[in-house]
């Protein structure tokens, strides 16, 4: 299989001295994956839990939701002319029983490290496929009950970035982490796309039978996109927090869906977009 990280020759320029040396870079590499033998879709991702990535794709696509409905994954050998394994190629085979969705040239999805699945979902189609509806109230799939304290939310980030370890070495890498209502961390994946990290977290959980992840905390670095609140939704994870902005779309299907939506998350500030009734806020909100 492929590295995480790869070194390249560069020429660094500090403060007017020319030199060269290695840098450590984070690797980038296709992985197509295909179901049931046929070609499904292929995305831009850092090599590594690559199973764990095709299943949690699956699961954002509605195609899989539990541990028995997955019979294997395996990476394709002779996936070049000559034969030989590049290690980016898995194929997904379905346990007998298993709806195939239909895979046209229409329905093959390119993703990239930038955009996810740009433009391909809806709200409505997000919100009549998740297996585990979120509640409007604080009653969540699974009948857990999810109540966070905005100071538990407010040290994520910290325990986030602190988990990085390929980040420190490449300063490339985003991460999505699984976090308990009372701060603990639960999993963590990086990947040079963001919502490739959230399809391993939730890979990992199908696999160990976990899902619905009602009883935890999505954050993730950097902004929150509509690709990333579907997977939390298809996931059934209640709450979602980001470092940075969400889009406009991800904020209205937060609303539509139930999700608590945390942009801005920095420090003790923090932007609440939709949810607010799992977040033990003491004040009154008020306000247009």
């Amino acid at each position: 299989m492929g590295r995480v990280t790869e070194r390249r020759r560069v020429i660094r320029i500090r403060d007017g001295a020319v030199s060269t040396r290695p840098d450590t870079l984070v690797a980038e590499e296709p992985l197509e994956i295909r179901l049931n033998g046929k070609p499904l879709a292929i995305t831009m991702r850092t090599p590594g839990d690559d199973f764990a990535l095709a299943a949690g794709f699956l699961v954002s696509e509605g195609v899989l939701g539990r541990a028995d409905e997955l019979a294997n994954i395996v990476y394709c050998a002779g996936a070049t002319q000559d034969g030989s394994n590049t290690y980016n190629v898995v194929d997904v085979t379905l346990a007998p029983g298993v709806p195939v969705p239909d895979i046209t040239l229409e329905r093959n999805v390119y993703t990239t490290s930038s955009c996810g699945l740009c433009g391909k979902a809806s709200l409505d189609a997000v919100r009549t496929t998740a297996r585990w509806p979120l509640a409007d109230g604080l009653e969540d799939a699974g009948g857990s009950a999810v109540r966070i304290e905005p100071e538990t939310l407010s040290v994520l980030p910290d325990r986030l970035r602190a988990a990085q370890r390929v980040f420190d070495r490449t300063g490339g890498l985003h991460a999505a982490a699984l976090f308990s209502p009372d701060g603990e961390l639960l999993d963590l994946r990086e990947d040079v796309g963001r919502h490739n990290a959230v399809d391993k977290l939730v890979g990992r959980a199908l696999q160990q039978g976990l899902l619905p992840l009602s009883g935890s905390v999505l954050m993730v670095s950097g902004r929150a996109s509509f690709e990333l609140a579907q997977k939390a939704v298809m996931a059934g994870i209640p709450v979602l927090a980001a470092v940075s902005a969400p889009s406009s779309l991800a904020v209205d299907l937060a609303a539509e869906t139930g999700l608590t939506l945390v942009g801005f998350l920095r420090g003790t500030s923090m932007n609440v977009y939709a949810g607010e009734q799992r977040l033990a806020l003491r004040t009154a909100v008020g306000g247009a």
